[in-house]
C-alpha cells in the first residue's frame, strides 16, 4: 500500500523566508526518501515561482498571480508561472 503525502508551506507575507524554508524542507523530505510533494501557497508570482521550484517546490498555489489582469491575461499569466 502506497501512501502519498503533501507538505503545504503557507507563506503569505513571508517572502524573505520562502527560499531558505523551501530548501530546508526539501532536505528533510529527501532524507526521508519517500514520495512527498512540497506545496508552496501564498505570495507566488512569476519571479518567485522559478526560485521556489529551484529550491524544491513541486506544487505552487498562485491565485492572485493567475488572475491578475482579467480573463484575457489568464493563459499568459499561467505560462509565466510555469517558466
Amino acid at each position: 500500500m502506497s501512501i502519498y503525502l503533501s507538505v503545504i508551506l503557507p507563506v503569505y507575507n513571508e517572502h524573505d523566508n520562502i527560499l531558505p524554508l523551501c530548501a530546508e524542507i526539501t532536505r528533510m523530505i529527501d532524507a526521508l526518501g519517500k514520495p512527498i510533494d512540497l506545496e508552496v501557497d501564498g505570495g507566488i508570482d512569476a519571479d518567485i515561482a522559478k526560485q521556489v521550484i529551484a529550491a524544491g517546490a513541486d506544487v505552487l498555489v498562485a491565485g492572485t498571480a493567475s488572475f491578475r489582469g482579467g480573463a484575457i491575461k489568464y493563459a499568459s499569466n499561467i505560462k509565466a508561472l510555469r517558466g
